[in-house]
């Protein structure tokens, strides 16, 4: 689902009111400011590289070795641009990190100084040279070229105002002798504006994407495979305490809170119904019974008895039956899911579900529980007006919460009118 107003230029290309809005010019001003940074940087390289292209040239067209002293030019100069390239990248980079800020609303985070040895040693400062390179040799290329493009047009564009001088205009390699000949020629520059316009855009993109690749802090693999080993030790921590929670609810404090209720209940059968005590003993005996029901939920909302007893089919089934819609069930399961797992995909279709009865003014629900490479995917469908959102507290924020978890993804689709999806995909790893 794409947002309103685009926060970054590729987004913004694919928008039909592309010609209308400030990106084009802000993709003009992103090239135009590329300009003086490319052309300092392209006559820098140029230094060496042409004596180095005219030395192979030399070889190749003579069979000539150049001489002495242009080897030594060759060798010193490309020495000293090595060894400067990682010094002159830093600063540049970081120009660059806030030109993109031009076309694109993600920030690329500066880079500190990480000191002259370390920078040498750096694979992020050797990325920066990379970009230094790059921007110095292919990027004036590709902008002589959209410039002869961009004159190539003015020029059809302006032929039948030449077509009257004693020097006749040549457009593209076609000699141009009247002004009505050169008419169709101005039609077809003035067509082409737009599609330069797009060229300004798709070049701009195409160089942000550079920057973006190269100048972007790489990702430490490493750390991110701690952070989920890390991430499945916590889960894995919460769910070994729920279950002991529950355990200990099951066995010990609720056969306790049973036997309290049986007494009070034949206490009361005891006292005479005119007693001073027998009020307060059936306030307590109320009270008793109601704690009694509020312990069932509570043992319930950790693991539900019916997922232990029926599995997730069943349970499943168990919560359509207790619909207040007509709920349907496609089930097509094989092989054995990991605890975590079912207990997400219950508390998913529950939530659903309930939802469905609360804000969707739905007639009929259909849940389908499939396998797919590996993974459990849940899909609640409902034929109800539609219009879900998370934001608006329907309690899909905090089943994303829930299913990011396991790293499952919640997915829906909810159009004004209905239907609303919700999908969820669970890896079933263990």
């Amino acid at each position: 689902m794409t947002t309103e107003h685009p926060s970054q230029l590729a987004e913004a290309l694919r928008r039909r009111r592309w010609l209308l809005s400030a990106w084009p010019w802000r993709a003009l001003a992103y090239l135009v400011t590329t300009v003086p940074i490319a052309g300092v940087l392209g006559v820098g390289l140029l230094v060496i590289g042409a004596p180095l292209l005219a030395a192979v040239n030399a070889l190749r067209l003579h069979g000539r070795p150049p001489s002495i002293a242009l080897m030594l030019f060759l060798a010193t100069g490309s020495l000293t641009l090595l060894a400067l390239a990682p010094l002159v990248s830093f600063p540049v980079a970081a120009v660059e990190r806030w030109r993109v800020g031009l076309v694109d609303g993600r920030p690329l985070p500066p880079s500190p100084w990480p000191g002259l040895v370390a920078r040498y040693r750096s694979a992020a400062a050797w990325r920066e040279v990379a970009y230094l390179f790059w921007l110095g040799g292919f990027t004036p290329v590709a902008y002589w070229v959209f410039l002869v493009l961009v004159l190539l047009d003015l020029g059809m564009i302006s032929s039948p105002w030449l077509a009257g001088d004693a020097n006749q205009p040549v457009v593209i390699w076609q000699p141009i002798d009247s002004t009505g000949e050169a008419i169709p020629y101005a039609i077809v520059g003035v067509l082409l504006i737009p599609v330069l316009w797009y060229a300004v855009g798709l070049l701009a993109v195409v160089q942000a994407a550079v920057a973006r690749w190269l100048l972007a802090h790489p990702v430490d693999a490493a750390a991110l495979r701690e952070v989920t080993r890390s991430r499945t030790r916590l889960v894995g921590a919460y769910e070994a305490e729920r279950r002991r929670i529950e355990r200990d609810l099951h066995d010990g404090a609720q056969p306790r809170l049973t036997s309290l209720t049986l007494q009070l209940g034949l206490a009361r059968l005891d006292v005479p119904e005119d007693s001073p005590a027998a009020r307060p003993l059936a306030v307590a005996h109320d009270q008793a019974r109601g704690l009694m029901v509020m312990l069932r939920q509570l043992v319930h909302g950790i693991r539900p008895q019916s997922l232990t007893d029926l599995g997730l089919a069943g349970a499943v089934r168990e919560l359509a039956d207790a619909a207040t819609i007509p709920v349907a069930v496609h089930t097509d399961l094989h092989g054995e899911l990991p605890e975590m797992v079912e207990t997400t995909a219950y508390f998913v279709v529950s939530e659903a579900l309930g939802n469905v009865a609360r804000h969707a003014g739905a007639t009929r629900a259909d849940v389908r529980l499939t396998r797919a490479d590996g993974d459990l995917v849940v899909e609640v469908t409902d034929d109800g007006h539609g219009g879900a959102e998370p934001a608006r507290g329907t309690g899909l924020t905090g089943l994303a919460d829930r299913v990011a978890a396991v790293d499952g993804r919640l997915l829906l689709s909810s159009p004004p009118g209905g239907p609303t999806v919700v999908r969820v995909e669970l890896p079933c790893r263990r």
